[in-house]
């Protein structure tokens, strides 16, 4: 029997593979006699566990070496007061606002920064929209400049990562990536620091990835606990204090299966990006042709890994949801923040699933009319 496709924006589907494989190993990992679960986190097993994990990240996204991978606990809330912890300097941080998460990240910054700014906002629009960086107020002399490269919530991405340097800005750039890291390559080239909760592409919650520029590292404000300290994190190899070990075992398996991922010629993440903009690309597509369904966001900045959709009648929208989990079409309600619905479409989700989803729209609507 096959399993329902699972929309979840987040703790979100996992690929089978992956589970399966955990499921074997749950009671003896490798002949250990132990569960990960179960492991010292500073025994042999569990390092060359974290250390592959580490390695196969790496290649995976192409980090420079220059950059410091982290495994750390917290969720991206968490990072939201750990970032400016570390990066601040007791100096002003600037944030693009364009949904509800920088918006959080904005209001939890105040409580670290001497100044927090707004270089630009897609308020206006209702987060519909992305500014152009053209037209962003950059500080001079920030710390940092802050993004949510995509939003959960509001279904804006960016398509590519904004150039600070060519804006005239020194200031790293921080990127939010919680909700698309692996679906697409990262040019690192224009990235600072980039954090994201595994929960959403990489494997359950309580793990969060931190990556950052070896030079941002050591300027912790003196209010940052030990644990929280970039560079202490660093120098200990994420092992300060006791990690989220199953977190990483989770997100190690599923950063092997995605380095056996195929696409024509692609491999990997470039393979995922391939895929990710076929489905997303199929359901904007269908939306877009209905008169049933809509979708508010700018074409230019939709996201591809969560798509924010209305009914035309949204006395229906109950209807609509009882239906779909019948067709074994799960967790496709909106935030409660927007409403509507919300189809996730992670690199666990395979296309099948967006055309068993199509399909039932199209049902649905035809029997509505």
């Amino acid at each position: 029997m096959n399993r329902p496709y699972n929309f979840s924006a987040g703790p979100a589907a996992i690929p089978e593979d992956v589970l399966k494989e955990a499921a074997a190993d749950m009671l003896d990992w490798h002949g250990s006699g132990m569960s990960v679960m179960e492991m010292s986190h500073r025994g042999k097993e569990f390092i060359s566990i974290c250390e592959q994990a580490e390695a196969d990240f790496r290649e995976l996204m192409a980090v420079p070496k220059e950059f410091k991978i982290l495994f750390m606990q917290g969720g991206g809330l968490a990072e939201n007061a750990i970032v400016p912890m570390n990066l601040s300097r007791g100096a002003a941080v600037d944030f693009v606002v364009t949904g509800s998460w920088s918006q959080k990240s904005r209001k939890e910054a105040t409580k670290y920064a001497a100044e927090v700014r707004t270089s630009a906002s897609g308020e206006d629009s209702g987060y519909t929209t992305i500014p152009d960086p053209s037209g962003w107020q950059i500080s001079r002399g920030a710390s940092y400049l802050h993004i949510c490269s995509n939003e959960t919530i509001n279904g804006v991405e960016f398509h590519a990562l904004p150039d600070l340097k060519a804006l005239g800005s020194d200031a790293p750039l921080v990127i939010d990536f919680s909700s698309h890291v692996a679906s697409r390559p990262v040019d690192w080239s224009r990235v600072g620091l980039a954090f994201g909760g595994a929960q959403k592409n990489l494997g359950p919650a309580g793990l969060t990835l931190v990556v950052v520029r070896e030079d941002l590292l050591g300027h912790a404000l003196p209010v940052c606990p030990s644990a929280f300290d970039y560079k202490v994190v660093a120098e200990n190899a994420s092992m300060f204090n006791t990690p989220p070990t199953w977190g990483i075992y989770i997100a190690g398996l599923t950063f092997q299966w995605l380095k056996q991922q195929r696409e024509g010629n692609a491999t990997g993440v470039a393979a995922m990006e391939l895929r990710n903009i076929a489905k997303a690309k199929a359901l904007y597509d269908f939306i877009d042709a209905s008169d049933f369904y809509v979708n508010k966001v700018a074409p230019n900045c939709r996201s591809r890994m969560n798509i924010p959709f209305f009914l035309a009648d949204e006395s229906r929208n109950d209807a609509f949801l009882a239906g779909a989990k019948a067709h074994q079409l799960l967790q496709l309600k909106g935030h409660k923040s927007v409403g509507g619905m919300r189809a996730s479409l992670y690199n666990a989700m395979p296309m099948a699933g967006v055309e068993a989803l199509i399909a039932y729209m199209r049902e649905f609507a035809q029997k509505s009319a």
